[in-house]
């Protein structure tokens, strides 16, 4: 522990970073104990208000997560204690359950044992009782430890929406007493897929964050990734799990080029592929390996596939985008959205022209995508590969208003500039 007096701005910003590496950690182990999401919440809350108190004059511990988890756990038996003497019978029933309950939770000294309870608070929040915009909403909030905010734009969404789902959730969960453990056997095999999601969606918020000064946020992708590599420890021939393993690894490996010394935004046409995590590739391409044949692919697999096809290439200009559209076809039929065809309508333009490209963004439905910055931006991209500078300004200038991301604000804005000095 650091001793002596600490900064109040430095126990801030250890308190902040905590929250974003342990909140996840702390809510699970908590919820274990009180069984209702709201207390362990506001437990945990309290725990991270403590640790602002007494953290500047006791100094940050060398561990905060295990302060943290140590704070919430007895905090939680401290609420239940009050309940028993003020004579509550469900609480006092609560109480004793708890005790027994702390002896299977798991020692915080012990690192390797604690995203058990991340995993088992994944599946409650993905329970079949929820409805599936909830299951993810509510993971987000409680394992991701998303704002609403920021869950809305992961779903392109109003947030009002967003924290409907999560108090339904929550009240879904409480009142029908859904069971706070991993499934197994077919019911595991069926829930699978909403637990996918999440932790794809995870990743996707720390590999291009929606918003903020960062583009990409590392906690989150490593996150993500742990909680990958746990689903295939605990799935290890189930193909999509190791195909989510996959994507994630292949994608993260670029993630230190994605931006520049400045914080700025580099495109993958123009980032240096002797940077990229050669070790995550490895990891990334073994994971797929051992997916099965692609022929009965799902679509974690299929993105897996398409990001090795970036992986393999030795430059942009030796890149498979043949290949790519395929297996966008192939995805498309598999699990059809309009990111998917806006994706394949890229690969399209960059398989055979800019031309066909543009032809190819006409056939989506841009009213699903009106709120998405990608759509006006992949058609500025074209239109300027055309020497259309006029409309291609238009579109950047749209992207730039639907971003809420500094720095692909800082690129659009640029290429928007660019545009305009060539009318």
């Amino acid at each position: 522990m650091d001793h002596g007096q600490t900064p109040r701005a430095e126990v801030h910003a250890r308190v902040a970073e905590a929250f974003r590496l342990e909140y996840a950690r702390v809510v699970a182990s908590v919820l274990r104990i009180v069984r209702d999401i709201d207390a362990a919440e506001e437990i945990v809350q309290g725990a991270f208000e403590q640790a602002l108190d007494h953290w500047p004059a006791t100094g940050v511990p060398d561990r905060p997560g295990a302060w943290l988890l140590t704070t919430a756990r007895r905090r939680a038996l401290d609420r239940l204690r009050h309940a028993r003497r003020a004579g509550a019978r469900a609480d006092a029933l609560a109480y004793e359950a708890a005790l027994g309950a702390m002896d299977a939770i798991p020692d915080v000294t012990d690192p390797e044992e604690i995203p058990d309870d991340r995993l088992r608070l994944i599946f409650t929040c993905c329970h079949p009782g929820l409805a599936a915009d909830s299951r993810v909403a509510l993971t987000l909030r409680l394992v991701g430890g998303f704002s609403t905010a920021e869950i809305a734009r992961a779903f392109l969404a109003p947030e009002p929406t967003i924290a409907q789902r999560v108090v339904r959730a929550k009240r879904t969960i409480r009142d029908r007493a859904l069971p706070y453990e991993v499934p197994e056997g077919a019911e595991l095999i069926a829930r699978l897929p909403a637990v996918l999601a999440v932790v794809y969606l995870i990743f996707n918020e720390g590999y291009a964050a929606h918003t903020g000064d960062a583009l990409v946020r590392h906690d989150l992708c490593a996150e993500a990734i742990r909680l990958g590599h746990m689903l295939a420890e605990l799935m290890p021939h189930e193909p999509e799990v190791r195909g989510l393993a996959a994507l994630m690894e292949l994608q993260a490996s670029r993630a230190a080029t994605r931006t520049d010394v400045d914080g700025n935004l580099v495109l993958l046409a123009d980032q240096d592929r002797s940077r990229w995590d050669q070790a995550r590739i490895a990891r990334g391409l073994a994971f797929l390996a051992h997916t099965g044949p692609m022929a009965r692919a799902g679509p974690y697999q299929l993105q897996a596939a398409i990001a090795a096809c970036h992986a393999r290439a030795v430059s942009w200009e030796a890149t498979d985008w043949s290949r790519i559209v395929g297996l966008y076809a192939s995805l498309a039929g598999v699990a059809p959205s309009p990111v998917v065809e806006l994706n394949r309508a890229v690969a399209i333009g960059l398989a055979h022209g800019p031309a066909a490209g543009l032809t190819a963004l006409e056939d989506i439905d841009a009213t699903a995508l009106r709120g998405y910055h990608l759509l006006p931006a992949a058609r500025a991209d074209f239109l300027r590969r055309l020497g259309r500078w006029t409309e291609a300004a238009a579109e950047y200038r749209r992207a730039l208003e639907l971003t809420d991301n500094a720095r692909e604000q800082t690129f659009y804005a640029t290429r928007l500039a660019a545009c305009e000095a060539k009318r």
